[in-house]
């Protein structure tokens, strides 16, 4: 804790700082508000470090050159928001199905199409599971704060590498340009890490060759002298496409268990004021400060009210809420959308108790009033 950095920063400026020392490398990506300070700053620090930046020519080249950094062996992210995240969903899925670690970020804003430029919104939650075509892996973080985003760019670096998966950093304009003072981990503080890598004299090296016990390949940069393909094809071990049905179901049903079999590791969450609760505020990204605000002068007013935090948004905290759910059987979710996770909060409740949804598509923030005024709706 001693000699940290202390600093008044931006959530986007907290974004860059967080990849940089999660070890990146490359950046591709192409301006568009709320998140173009992301590749501002990284045009800036990236060439110091002896690190690349390129701006593409449209937000799909961006996508594109982003695999193409990680597959030369470099940490690698591209940040978009709203439409930019649309086009880029074809080669997220490329990223999936190859295996390719690397960080998009989304900093939301309103929508859909050109919508509300600078105005926040949570309305790419949905797109962030769905948005690309056919079952595919997906990890998507949500920080509440600078600070978190700076913890939770590290950490989104940190499970690309580990899974060999893109990565989803889920921001949204509030948290994007709101600025806060935060301290900066020292170096040793932090935790990174990185791919694994084949052994250099593996002559028998195959790109997606695994067992039982490890569902993650070691995975070669191009450049090392390994020979392998990638395609965004079905392939086989070799990474050579295939129409064989068996050798295309095992390879789908393998890069999905690698996420849902280490649910445990990948999912974060924080939870307060649950002691003998009636209702629960579950609250992510920048309405989380709307929800606390609201909790803490609602329990003031004598309700029993809980506050559930979800940092990882995907793979949704299922097992928490389901335990939750057994002794709470009122869940409220805000949300800067018409309902979107509020879907995924029914799903899981199924029935067992009652799920609201306060939401908003105004280009405004959710208020801290509003919340409490549902509150006293609900109870």
């Amino acid at each position: 804790m001693k000699n940290r950095k202390v600093k008044l920063m931006q959530g986007n400026e907290a974004c860059v700082e967080g990849a940089l020392a999660a070890g990146m490398k490359f950046y591709a990506g192409y301006p568009i508000t709320p998140s173009t300070e992301i590749a501002e700053i990284c045009s800036q620090r990236l060439p110091v470090i002896g690190g690349k930046f390129i701006q593409m020519e449209d937000e799909i080249a961006g996508m594109a050159a982003t695999i193409g950094g990680s597959l030369a062996g470099l940490k690698s992210m591209t940040a978009t928001s709203g439409p930019g995240f649309s086009l880029k969903q074809e080669n997220i899925g490329y990223a999936a199905l190859a295996e390719i670690p690397c960080v998009i970020v989304d900093v939301q804003r309103a929508g859909p199409s050109t919508g509300l430029p600078t105005a926040p919104s949570q309305g790419d939650v949905m797109q962030a599971k769905w948005g690309t075509h056919g079952d595919h892996p997906v990890i998507a973080l949500s920080p509440t704060s600078v600070g978190e985003t700076f913890d939770l760019t590290v950490k989104a670096f940190n499970l690309a590498e580990k899974y060999r998966t893109p990565v989803l950093l889920m921001l949204d304009e509030i948290v994007g340009h709101m600025r806060e003072k935060i301290e900066i981990p020292n170096k040793d503080e932090i935790e990174v890490i990185d791919r694994l890598r084949p052994e250099a004299n593996d002559t028998d090296y195959m790109a997606y060759r695994t067992t039982d016990d490890q569902l993650v390949p070691p995975m070669a940069a191009f450049g090392d002298g390994f020979k392998f393909h990638v395609t965004g094809l079905m392939h086989d071990e070799f990474g050579f496409p295939t129409n064989d049905a068996e050798t295309s179901d095992k390879l789908l049903r393998r890069i999905m268990q690698k996420i849902d079999n280490n649910v445990d590791d990948i999912v974060l969450y924080e939870e307060e004021f649950l002691e003998e609760a009636e209702l629960i505020i579950l609250a992510y990204g920048g309405t989380f400060r709307s929800a606390k605000s609201a909790v803490k002068a609602a329990r003031e007013l004598g309700y029993r009210v809980g506050l559930f935090k979800a940092l990882t948004l995907w793979p949704s905290p299922e097992k928490r809420i389901k335990e939750l759910v057994k002794n709470v059987k009122k869940i409220l979710v805000p949300e800067m959308n018409l309902g979107q996770y509020v879907l995924e909060v029914e799903r899981i409740v199924a029935g067992k108790g009652e799920v609201y949804h306060l939401g908003k598509v105004n280009g405004e923030a959710i208020t801290p009033d509003e919340i409490l005024t549902k509150i006293r709706e609900v109870l």
